[in-house]
């Protein structure tokens, strides 16, 4: 029972981490952002809620979104590569980094509302959605509600159509099966310290010697705001609504897909990729090798080279 019980709060600590790391946010967020070099920040009001994004570029809008527990800096390094050719936009999902975290029920039907009236009040009328992780299965499940509003979708290890069998890190399966009281996990975000963040990270790359000591310590300074916890416990009550609602639907999509996957992904095999290329019919596949889940950070020179090359298709 003791083991059992160490073992239990090592992995909500560790897991704290993991929604936590490179997650801001302030009541009066900064008019610059440090991690992706120094680009204005700029807010909206949707439903009576501040959302944060950045924009830079002109031409055909990419709309950026991040994945569970992300936040905009997860794409600091696509934001000149691509503004060069198109408006390259980056937002913090409600719930998440800088934006607004009301205590509503985060469903993924929700973040898709939200997501289109985002798109609504910058007059987007439509856009090519890159999405990593659980920001790949809202550009999905956006193209399955509003079609005509995405031109193409870059799926960045994209959300499965089931969750059953597909999560390969044992870190998230527990958190997802036998997670913490959310009192319990926010009363150790405080007693976790930096060892616990590079060990989040490691899961998450693949390359360890990208986790520098500043970059270990931005995400540990990114921590200590204001926390993420109650948003992300929500989402995880209500993911049973994507596989039905959503994931069931995959084979409808008809945009001009590009799915991109991490060799060493630790959340989300290769398969995932594979399985997701065979149900998108315009769906083309590439595997990046030495990279893990957050492949977009990790080997910006490979995947900015597929998504430009993409992006020049007729």
């Amino acid at each position: 029972m003791r083991y059992q019980f160490k073992r239990c709060w090592c992995v909500f600590v560790v897991f704290t981490f993991i929604v936590h790391s490179g997650c801001t946010n302030t009541p009066n967020p900064p008019p610059l952002i440090e991690s992706i070099q120094r680009i204005p920040l700029r807010t909206v009001n949707i439903g009576g809620h501040q959302i944060a994004y950045i924009e830079t570029g002109s031409g055909h809008p990419l709309i950026l979104i991040h994945g569970f527990g992300g936040a905009m800096w997860n794409w600091e390094h696509q934001q000149f590569a691509l503004s060069s050719h198109y408006r390259v936009i980056t937002v913090d999902l409600l719930g998440s980094g800088m934006s607004a975290k009301p205590d509503i029920a985060y469903t993924p039907s929700m973040l898709t509302t939200f997501f289109i009236k985002f798109m609504n009040v910058l007059d987007i009328e439509k856009a090519t959605l890159l999405g990593n992780s659980m920001g790949a299965g809202l550009a999905m499940a956006t193209a399955l509600t509003e079609p005509h509003r995405v031109k193409s979708l870059i799926l960045i290890s994209g959300f499965p159509q089931t969750f059953k069998g597909t999560i390969h890190s044992s870190l998230y399966q527990r958190f997802l099966e036998h997670r913490p009281p959310l009192w319990l996990a926010k009363m150790g975000n405080w007693m976790a310290g930096r060892w616990a963040t590079r060990q989040v990270l490691e899961e998450i790359l693949y390359d360890v010697t990208l986790l520098t000591p500043a970059v270990i310590e931005r995400s540990y300074q990114n921590r200590m705001h204001v926390d993420v916890l109650t948003p992300l416990y929500s989402l995880v009550e209500h993911m049973d609504e994507w596989e039905h609602q959503y994931g069931a639907r995959l084979q409808e999509i008809r945009q001009p897909t590009l799915i991109l996957w991490g060799e060493e992904d630790q959340v989300f095999r290769p398969t995932v990729g594979q399985h997701l290329q065979e149900l998108i019919p315009q769906a083309t596949w590439h595997l990046i090798p030495k990279a893990g889940h957050l492949l977009q950070w990790e080997r910006p020179e490979s995947v900015n080279a597929y998504i430009q090359d993409f992006l020049a298709k007729p």
